[in-house]
């Protein structure tokens, strides 16, 4: 017989998880609300919270400090970003999700081995390789090329989508191979579409990867004109004197796109939660 809350059990669950909603959504707020503010009133301890002297002078200044040849384009800084992002959640969707059905459903020598490979990539730092590959690529510095190709393939996305194929009934694959499908068309007509929430929750956790991508950049990346936002972030925050106003604000042009492909993914994204925690 299933368990029902009483009505007190309920408030106070609410009100625990309202608190601790709030606790966590407080540095956020911190960060929207110092960017309306002017420089000498952001570090203020928890005054800061208060809306006071609000403005949108510190985004304008942004905007105005990198817009020249000698500092760079802001708007180009987000181009790179955007493009980097958008190449490596295409390319890492459709690689990962056909390595997962590989793995999954195609039945070949060596598969399990591949899997237990794949389960202790997982398991590697991307920073205990960055200086291997710093050297392998060296000449390929300043490239967006370079700035994408080591995080297309990804161990966590092929696990991700091995998980949600493995749950797929085979006997649709089966009815698909009696009409006539060979494995290509079964794939994108049948198990793309049914995976579409398991497609937007590695879209979105691929996505916060390498938007906020420091490291590698940091490694490869010297050129302004393929140099990525976090990067140009870190570059803007060392201007002495700092102007917290204005970093602040940087840092909310910077979290912007990812709250908008959240908003855009929010539904299937949370299926996919759903669907895992059910199937796993």
């Amino acid at each position: 017989m299933a368990m029902t809350r009483t009505p007190v059990r309920r408030v106070v669950d609410y009100t625990v998880l309202g608190v601790l909603a709030f606790i966590f959504a407080l540095p956020a707020l911190y960060l929207f609300l110092g960017s309306l503010k002017p420089s000498d009133e952001v570090l203020n301890g928890l005054t800061g919270f208060l809306p006071t002297d609000l403005s949108f002078d510190n985004y304008a200044a942004v905007f105005d400090s990198l817009s020249s040849d000698s500092t760079g384009y802001f708007w180009q800084f987000m181009g790179v970003s955007v493009l980097l992002s958008f190449v490596v959640v295409t390319g890492g969707l459709i690689v990962n999700s056909m390595a997962a059905y590989g793995l999954t459903r195609l039945k070949w020598r060596g598969q399990n081995a591949v899997f237990t490979l794949v389960l202790l990539l997982m398991l590697i730092p991307f920073e205990s390789v960055a200086v291997p590959l710093f050297y392998m690529f060296n000449g390929q510095r300043n490239t967006l090329f370079i700035q994408a190709l080591p995080f297309v393939a990804n161990a966590f996305a092929i696990y991700q989508f091995h998980t949600f194929f493995r749950k797929i009934p085979p006997s649709i694959e089966e009815a698909a191979r009696l009409d006539g499908a060979g494995p290509w068309r079964t794939f994108f007509a049948i198990i793309v579409p049914m995976s579409k929430p398991v497609f937007a929750s590695v879209a979105i956790l691929t996505f916060l990867i390498q938007w906020g991508s420091f490291l590698w950049p940091v490694l490869m990346v010297s050129d302004p004109s393929v140099r990525p936002l976090p990067l140009e972030m870190s570059v803007f925050q060392g201007q002495q004197p700092p102007d917290w106003g204005q970093i602040l604000a940087f840092g909310v042009l910077l979290v912007l796109p990812v709250l908008i492909v959240f908003a855009f993914f929010q539904r299937w994204f949370v299926e996919g939660v759903a669907s895992s925690a059910v199937k796993g």
